[in-house]
């Protein structure tokens, strides 16, 4: 068990553990309770090969808990979910990958990786199976949500509960800020990917993260310092629009995917910055027409809703994974 104390409470009973229990008994000598929650909700930033790329990762919490899969978005990495790990991991097992060509894992060239979603998925899905995770939560954001819903699809009996955070899986989260895309989609060439990469300067990075928040100035600036420079390295440029292209894969699988709703009903939490441009509110809804028990949250921010509204969306997630699955208490 996982215990945790606060104020003068906290120090009474640190004192007593730290006492006899009776005159003239040997002190204690067991671990105290405090101690073992430091240590469970310890980040530990770990690297595995999987299919001979070095896949980095984040985790934290008791083993023997219940998994939390966090799956990162564009353009950033496992590095968007580092306030919410210990918010979660003194209950749960948290760990968050960075995907091929992202944050700290491999970065191979197009010409030596195939930058497509079924291959991340492949890869994460190799991790998986490699770390011996067979039960798992999956957090989907972004990105995320085509890497996560391959997953599902494939193991739907894996699959413990969703958290679905600005990630698309309806035509109606297609807005018009994806007509350069969809025109990518239908001509590939330089004049169409051209206004792509408006998207991979730093001007676009941090328009991602400040759009639609209720106050810029909680926005840390250190999210797009540590995000540029990774898309600024040399041949990521070519990655990214590979991957752009290949989103065009993702529409055409939605109907599977909302088949896999359908069919196995996963307990849903949808937590979504509603004021996002790049998927708004639009798409979050529809999820309650294939998950009519989905609990769903429109909040007050824009897409990278951790950076605005991590605490409230931490405290949602414990409470309904709470609900769900079983959690260390």
């Amino acid at each position: 068990m996982t215990y945790r104390y606060t104020g003068a409470l906290a120090l009474l009973t640190l004192t007593l553990l730290a006492s006899p229990a009776v005159v003239g008994s040997e002190p204690r000598t067991t671990v105290r309770a405090a101690d073992r929650s430091d240590t469970t909700t310890t980040v530990h930033h770990r690297t595995d090969t999987v299919d001979e790329l070095e896949i980095f990762y984040r985790e934290s919490g008791p083993a023997d808990a219940p998994t939390i899969v966090l799956l990162h978005g564009f353009p950033t990495s496992s590095h968007m979910f580092r306030n919410l790990i210990p918010g979660l991991s003194d209950r749960f097992h948290v760990i968050a990958p960075d995907y091929p060509g992202f944050g700290n894992s491999s970065m191979p060239s197009v010409d030596q990786f195939d930058y497509t979603f079924d291959r991340l998925a492949d890869v994460i899905g190799h991790w998986l199976d490699q770390r011996e995770i067979k039960r798992y939560s999956l957090y989907l954001m972004d990105y995320g949500a085509p890497v996560g819903f391959r997953l599902a699809v494939r193991h739907p009996d894996r699959v413990q509960s969703l958290v679905i955070q600005n990630g698309n899986a309806y035509e109606e989260g297609l807005g018009t800020f994806w007509d350069p895309l969809r025109a990518y989609w239908k001509d590939r060439n330089e004049t169409t990917a051209e206004p792509l990469k408006e998207f991979l300067k730093l001007d676009g990075t941090r328009w991602q993260y400040t759009h639609g928040v209720r106050d810029v100035s909680k926005i840390s600036p250190d999210n797009w310092r540590v995000d540029q420079p990774l898309l600024d390295r040399p041949g990521n440029q070519a990655i990214q629009l590979q991957l752009f292209y290949d989103y065009g894969s993702n529409p055409k699988r939605y109907p599977a995917w909302q088949a896999y709703l359908r069919k196995h009903q996963p307990p849903t939490l949808i937590v979504w910055g509603k004021n996002d441009e790049i998927f708004p509110a639009s798409g979050a809804t529809p999820y309650q027409r294939d998950l009519p028990d989905a609990e769903l949250h429109l909040l007050d921010t824009g897409h990278f809703a951790l950076e605005d509204r991590g605490e409230r969306i931490a405290q949602l997630m414990r409470d309904f994974l709470t609900r769900h699955v079983s959690a260390v208490q």
